[in-house]
C-alpha cells in the first residue's frame, strides 16, 4: 500500500487529488496540507511514501518545504506539481531533492503512474522532459571539452558506468542506452542502479543534475 500526503493551498485541488486516489485499492491518502509549513510537519508525523507538493504557496512555498523534508533524511519522496512544464520553480524543487515533477493538468492515469513510480524509487520526469529542463536551466553552466578532460569525477566509476552516466545526462531511456551501448536492457538497469548508489543519487533526475554539475556532459549545439 502506497501512502500519500497531498499539499496544495487550493481546497478544490486537494479534493480532486484525494477523490482520484481514494478509488485506488493500492493507494491511501493519509493527510492533506494547505501550506508548506504544515506539509513539513505532517510529513515528519505521518511519514508518507509520496508527497504531492504544490510549488506556489504563500509563506513557505513548495521548494522550501521540499528542501526541509529531504533534509531530515525522510524516506518520503516528493512529486512537485506545477502549471508549466519548464517552470523555474519546479527546477529549483528538483535541486532541493524532489524526485520529479508533474503538470497539474496531467491525466489521472499519469498521476497514478507517477505515484507508483516514485514510490518504487524511480523518477517521474520523462527522459525527454529531463533534457528540455536541463537545456533550459543549465546550458550556461555546462563545461567545455577541455574542462571534461581536466576534471576528475569524485566517484570510482568503471568506464561502462561513465558511459551510462553520460547517456542518462543526455536524456536517454534505458532502452535507448541499451541500443546506444549495445547492451541488454537488463544490463543497463543493473548499471543504472549501481551508478545511483555510487554517486548518492536518489533517482536519475538527481543523477542528471550531478552530471551537469560535474561537467561530464556538454550542451547540445543550438
Amino acid at each position: 500500500m502506497t501512502t500519500v500526503l497531498i499539499v496544495d493551498d487550493q481546497p478544490l485541488q486537494r479534493m480532486g487529488y484525494t477523490m482520484l486516489l481514494a478509488n485506488r485499492p493500492d493507494v491511501t491518502v493519509i493527510g492533506e496540507a494547505d501550506s508548506g509549513l504544515q506539509a513539513v510537519r505532517m510529513a515528519a508525523e505521518l511519514r508518507p511514501d509520496v508527497v504531492l507538493m504544490d510549488v506556489r504557496m504563500p509563506g513557505i512555498d513548495g521548494i522550501e518545504a521540499t528542501r526541509r523534508i529531504i533534509a531530515t533524511g525522510s524516506r518520503s519522496r516528493v512529486i512537485v506539481l506545477t502549471t508549466f512544464d519548464l517552470d523555474e520553480y519546479a527546477y529549483d524543487a528538483l535541486r532541493a531533492g524532489a524526485s520529479g515533477f508533474l503538470l497539474k493538468d496531467a491525466r489521472p492515469d499519469e498521476l497514478l503512474s507517477a505515484v507508483h513510480a516514485v514510490s518504487a524509487g524511480d523518477a517521474v520526469i520523462s527522459p525527454r522532459m529531463t533534457r528540455r529542463l536541463l537545456d533550459t536551466h543549465l546550458l550556461s553552466r555546462a563545461a567545455t571539452p577541455a574542462d571534461q578532460e581536466s576534471r576528475r569525477l569524485p566517484y570510482e566509476l568503471s568506464g561502462r558506468e561513465r558511459d551510462v552516466f553520460a547517456a542518462i545526462a543526455q536524456g536517454m531511456s534505458n532502452s535507448e542506452i541499451a541500443d546506444h551501448l549495445h547492451l541488454t536492457e537488463s544490463t543497463v538497469k543493473k548499471h543504472v542502479s549501481g551508478l545511483l548508489a555510487k554517486i548518492g543519487a536518489r533517482d536519475r533526475v538527481q543523477a542528471v543534475i550531478a552530471a551537469y554539475d560535474l561537467g561530464l556532459v556538454t550542451p547540445r549545439d543550438p
